[in-house]
């Protein structure tokens, strides 16, 4: 397999295992996709879906390589009332994912570099489908 597509399942994994409420809202399970579409009625509860982005390859030192791995993580709800209090929470889950992404540092022959989350939620969404979507954009480098 690919090296992307082994550190997006390692990203998964790591989500997968954190302990239960370590987000503060519950989701079933974490999923690597490479389009997080889907329709309203399959974001009645909490979807998180990791998609590989793009790679970066460079030389490092005499050597050795350096590839930077960019994984978006789409954290992505329908909302029942669509006030503060809800979209507060859900920005307080993708806060959270960048937090353990962070602490957690290792996916795989990986290393945490940075987290984007840029823009924070999409205004499209929240307009046109009454959905939050939040997408963070993991930068994880490998040394080769």
């Amino acid at each position: 397999m690919s090296t992307i597509i082994d550190i997006a399942d390692a990203v998964v994994a790591a989500l997968n295992a954190a302990p239960e409420g370590a987000f503060g809202e519950a989701f079933s399970t974490a999923e690597r996709a490479y389009r997080p579409v889907f329709d309203l009625a399959e974001l009645k509860g909490l979807r998180v879906t990791v998609v590989p982005r793009g790679v970066e390859m460079g030389l490092a030192g005499r050597g050795l390589f350096a590839s930077d791995v960019q994984i978006d993580v789409a954290v992505q709800q329908k909302l029942s009332t669509g006030d503060n209090a809800e979209i507060d929470a859900l920005m307080g889950v993708v806060e959270r994912i960048a937090e353990f992404i962070r602490s957690t540092g290792r996916f795989g022959d990986a290393a945490w570099v940075r987290t984007e989350n840029v823009p924070i939620y999409s205004p499209e969404h929240l307009a046109e489908q009454r959905a939050f979507t939040g997408v963070l954009t993991l930068t994880l480098r490998v040394m080769r």
